[in-house]
């Protein structure tokens, strides 16, 4: 980089207006009171949605009606639907998982995007499955490893399968819910729809005891670990037959960005200490060639040379990654700088130049995107610092003023003049307004506070809902207990299927015809224990810490070397 660069970038820092506000302190009565404008908020838009858009998959707030955009499943309202319950609205939650089922099927002639179908709707079904019992569903016999919810969600997720069959194993971009990917489909697929599966799909495996899903997700995500560059990086488009790339540039934005957070999510999730030392090796990476003065720029893979000094709000996620891997200090700084560029329009345009300290051209637009919120939420949890409930703040006012409507809420199409764009996307129910509603309730049972857990497995032996959920990138929670839970029931099951096979097969003909018959029948004792012998301790239903990171109280990942 010259040094004219870094003194031109030096300039704009200097400029930018940092966040810190004017140090609100809020009170508990406060947050309640934002809280139930949320909630407010959330109920003008879903009630909208039921009223002119369903069965559609999204709501035009502008006409008051709908249209289908990623695969016609009634999308915001599978979307929503966990949403419904960390709201507190059980009743409703009910409705519509029964309503649900009833309604959406999967065996459709329809072309839809894995990724999004994936991380929107197999997301979803999960998660409203692993709350239902908070919900009040009158659960299934083993649940959560059984229920109709996750039934739908596997169903879901093997219409996708066909698109991993390829050369590499990573994925296709697109596949026809009917047919299976067509021959005529492109084989570039950017990174993130290569490396966003293993949450949804290895939750799946091991709540179901299919372990199909988890082994295609593995397969994607190793076959993109291997393309990285000499310097370690990984591109934005790559072929998934050949895998060249196709598109060279990377940074931590669009393209790239879940691929990174499912590195550390999974590792949380799964206790996978590879998966933690392959973000670990990226964020190396990352941090030498991306990273100045805390922001993160789009460079060459090969090479590290800067191509696109911008900012994107889908980067905005980051800050509360970091957290996640225990670089509060990071964080902290990086969140400062994209709150700043907030600060400057009342919402975060796609893209920002950071040189110039302004929009770039036909990127102006705002569709209510939940990332930065999520990472105050994050940080807040860190810190109990209340900078970040004055953010939160600021996007409830900017929201309502620059992108309510009479039906609904609509995507911002230019943050200079404030012009609306005829959208609401599902993500907005998802994400932007659940994570809004998280950062002002700190004792949310999301957050593992309190101790209202649950019982579940086969024997009700299993512990459920203690906390530590992790957040898919649709903001869907995930329960790591659940996953242990049902993994140890399918191990007992698969252990005592080989034992009672083991039994009725024949013993080998080796011994003589003068064995005693105590010594013939000792060959099939293989159940009982032997003297001196002791029984093994019972697996533990939480999952348990093996590798050196823990999941801290303030939902931060600290590494032994922190």
């Amino acid at each position: 980089m010259s040094g004219r660069w870094v003194a031109v970038l030096g300039l704009v820092l200097l400029a930018s207006p940092l966040c810190g506000g004017s140090g609100r302190y809020f009170t508990e009565e406060d947050m309640e009171g934002i809280r139930q404008r949320i909630k407010s908020m959330f109920y003008h838009a879903y009630n909208s949605y039921l009223d002119n858009a369903f069965p559609y998959d999204e709501l035009r707030p502008l006409t008051c009606d709908g249209q289908d955009t990623w695969g016609s499943f009634s999308l915001t309202l599978i979307d929503a639907l966990d949403t419904l319950l960390v709201l507190g609205n059980n009743t409703e939650f009910q409705r519509v998982s029964s309503l649900l089922q009833d309604t959406v099927d999967f065996n459709m002639d329809v072309n839809a995007s894995v990724f999004e179908t994936n991380i929107r709707v197999v997301g979803g079904l999960l998660s409203a499955h692993l709350l239902s019992g908070r919900g009040g569903v009158e659960a299934e016999p083993g649940w959560p490893c059984a229920g109709p919810l996750l039934r739908m969600a596997a169903d879901a997720a093997a219409k996708l399968l066909p698109a991993f069959q390829t050369s590499s194993g990573m994925p296709y971009g697109t596949v026809n819910l009917a047919r299976g990917v067509s021959p005529s489909e492109t084989p570039v697929t950017c990174t993130a729809g290569v490396g966003t599966f293993i949450l949804e799909f290895a939750a799946l495996s091991r709540l179901t005891g299919d372990p199909q899903f988890e082994t295609a997700a593995r397969h994607a995500l190793l076959a993109l670990w291997d393309t990285r560059s000499e310097i370690g990086l990984v591109g934005n488009h790559i072929d998934v037959q050949s895998r060249k790339w196709v598109a060279q540039d990377t940074g931590i934005g669009a393209g790239v960005d879940s691929y990174l957070e499912y590195l550390v999510k999974g590792s949380i999730l799964l206790q996978d200490q590879g998966l933690l030392n392959m973000f670990l090796e990226y964020d190396r990476a990352i941090q030498n060639y991306t990273r100045f003065d805390d922001w993160y720029l789009w460079v060459q893979m090969h090479k590290g040379t800067v191509t696109m000094p911008i900012f994107q709000s889908l980067e905005a996620f980051w800050p509360g990654l970091q957290s996640l891997v225990g670089d509060l200090d990071g964080a902290i700084r990086t969140f400062q700088n994209y709150y700043s560029v907030w600060r400057q329009f009342g919402g975060l345009p796609e893209f920002y130049s950071i040189t110039q300290g302004y929009t770039v051209d036909k990127r102006e637009g705002y569709p209510l995107r939940p990332e930065l919120i999520e990472s105050a939420m994050y940080l807040f949890r860190a810190t109990g610092d209340h900078v970040y409930l004055q953010f939160g703040l600021d996007a409830i006012e900017s929201i309502e003023k620059i992108a309510k409507t009479p039906c609904g809420y609509a995507s911002v199409k230019d943050l200079r003049d404030h012009k609306l764009d005829n959208r609401m996307e599902s993500f907005f129910l998802a994400e932007t307004i659940k994570y809004l509603y998280l950062l002002f309730d700190p004792a949310h049972f999301l957050h593992g506070a309190g101790e209202d857990w649950e019982v579940g497995g086969e024997d009700g032996g299993c512990v459920l809902g203690a906390g530590g959920y992790i957040f898919n990138t649709e903001a869907h929670p995930l329960d790591p207990a659940a996953l242990h839970c049902c993994s140890r029931h399918a191990r007992e099951r698969q252990e005592l299927r080989d034992i009672l096979l083991s039994q009725s097969k024949p013993p080998p003909a080796t011994h003589s015809q003068s064995e005693t018959p105590k010594a013939a029948e000792s060959q099939s004792e293989s159940i009982a224990l032997k003297p001196g012998e002791r029984k093994a301790a019972p697996l533990l239903s939480c999952p348990v810490q093996p590798f050196s990171a823990r999941l801290a109280v303030l939902g931060q990942v600290f590494t032994d070397n922190t």
